[in-house]
């Protein structure tokens, strides 16, 4: 049956062929860790996302100006930006990707529907440092090439994997890869529905290796990160809630500063 991972994997591979990641120029520099990033952030790690449309809520934020947008992140304490590339569902552009590189020196992860070593190589152009990887669509044969192939050509382009799960089955997969950092996304991408319970269940279950944890998608107040801490997350990739404050900046500040009682 179809649903709405399939379509947006479908979508995924007609932008590929219609030229949308063909990317010209390359941005030269010297790439940075996200995972570093992560292991030596002295307040809670959260990649901050840049984004104003999601499929689920309709319109977050009516205008995005993104040097404004990750000027204010960064100066919130995030430890990374993460920026929507995929257009259709989320409204998001190769081209916010290259303005944010151009303005912050912090890791940058391209969040995409990846389906086809092409996209890697726009990542890589664009400046990015970390993509994502969403097992399920590796297991429901829609990209090319295997898992493990994309892993090392992600990382041969000097990029890190941010391998997303949403099962107990698939994390304990990711964790016996290559990939850098494991992600557990709250969010259903079959039909869209969010159980903020399902990281916890999966940690609390699986105790993880060496592998950096990033809890995605649905969280909204600081007891959430506090309470996934205590089971083994490492850091968290934020999107809404950031973008629908109205001083995005302090609202940063506000998941990430460290309380004494904590």
């Amino acid at each position: 049956m179809t649903d709405f991972l399939d379509i947006l994997a479908n979508e995924s591979n007609q932008r590929t062929r219609d030229g949308y990641y063909n990317v010209s120029s390359r941005i030269e520099r010297e790439p940075f860790s996200l995972v570093d990033a992560i292991q030596s952030c002295k307040h809670i790690p959260v990649v901050a996302e840049i984004k104003s449309h999601s499929p689920s809520l309709g319109r977050i934020r009516d205008e995005i100006d993104p040097k404004k947008i990750a000027t204010a992140l960064k100066n919130g304490g995030a430890v990374g930006i993460s920026v929507i590339t995929e257009p259709n569902r989320f409204e998001g552009s190769l081209q916010l990707l290259h303005e944010v590189r151009e303005t912050v020196d912090l890791p940058i992860l391209m969040k995409d529907i990846v389906t086809n070593a092409i996209q890697v190589e726009a990542a890589s152009k664009l400046g990015a440092d970390t993509i994502l990887l969403i097992s399920a669509l590796f297991e429901r044969g829609y990209c090319q090439p295997s898992l493990n192939d994309m892993i090392k050509l992600t990382q041969s382009s000097r990029l890190e994997v941010l391998l997303e799960t949403h099962t107990k089955e698939e994390f304990l997969r990711a964790l016996d890869t290559d990939a850098e950092i494991i992600g557990i996304n709250n969010r259903d991408l079959r039909d869209l529905s969010i159980d903020l319970e399902r990281a916890y269940r999966i940690l609390s279950d699986c105790r993880p290796n060496e592998k950096t944890v990033i809890i995605e998608s649905g969280i909204q107040e600081r007891k959430d990160l506090d309470r996934l801490l205590k089971v083994g997350a490492d850091a968290f990739l934020i999107g809404s809630s950031i973008m629908k404050a109205k001083d995005v900046e302090s609202k940063v500040k506000e998941l990430t500063t460290i309380h004494e009682n904590s």
